[in-house]
């Protein structure tokens, strides 16, 4: 197994995780359940963790396909760049999670205002971190991107099938 299978292997963990985590945050917001509060704050710290192991494995995924027909330096470009602001951001969920989780744990009267504050940024690094994986499926899916190339037509103007 090298960089690229653990780059592709552990891309999908911040992006599930992190609305995962969210999901779970909800309920223990709603339910006001200190367990359940627990248990999103492990999911999201698990998924700040993710994202830095993928964003560590991306310089030896990118040189795996650098030699295929079809690269574009473009759209790794993009993904490289949205993977950085995804990585930031879920490092602060990681942290503010952790900092949840003590104080969910301890009891302090902050732990409310905390888990409202992980749920927003959680939410705008879903969406960060949702649209890091789509530029990286446009790296070899081109078939999600806007760069594909259309089908040549035959002589009677038909397309190829």
């Amino acid at each position: 197994m090298n960089e690229t299978h653990i780059h592709l292997l552990i891309t999908h963990l911040p992006i599930i995780g992190t609305a995962l985590g969210a999901f779970v945050l909800i309920h223990g917001i709603w339910r006001q359940s200190n367990p359940t509060l627990i248990a999103a704050y492990q999911i999201l710290i698990l998924s700040a963790l993710g994202a830095g192991i993928a964003y560590i494995t991306g310089e030896g995924a990118e040189e795996s396909v650098e030699h295929l027909p079809g690269f574009s330096e473009m759209v790794i470009e993009k993904h490289a760049e949205s993977a950085l602001v995804s990585l930031i951001a879920l490092i602060v969920i990681g942290i503010i999670a952790l900092i949840g989780f003590f104080a969910t744990l301890k009891n302090l009267s902050l732990a409310r205002s905390l888990s409202w504050l992980v749920l927003v940024t959680t939410l705008i690094s879903f969406a960060l971190i949702a649209r890091t994986g789509y530029l990286g499926g446009q790296i070899r899916h081109t078939e999600i991107g806007t760069t594909t190339v259309a089908p040549e037509k035959r002589a009677n103007g038909r397309k190829n099938d």
